[in-house]
């Protein structure tokens, strides 16, 4: 399975912030961020921090996606 960010970029955009305004509400790294915009694996207390941040729930900012055999 791959995982997507695709729904934290919306919601950055439907907050009107951006990636550096949130590497500073949530407290993480930017490369932490340019990770997950290669939608790549970071770690559970990245994530938490970002809800924290965001006020929103895990499944409102990332998501599985199934990888086709």
């Amino acid at each position: 399975m791959a995982v997507s960010y695709k729904k934290l970029w919306k919601l950055l955009i439907d907050k009107d912030m951006k990636k550096k305004d949130l590497c500073a509400k949530a407290g993480i790294s930017s490369a932490s961020v340019t990770k997950m915009g290669k939608n790549g694996h970071v770690t559970t207390e990245i994530l938490l921090k970002i809800c924290t941040a965001l006020d929103c729930r895990i499944e409102d900012i990332m998501e599985f996606i199934p990888e086709d055999k």
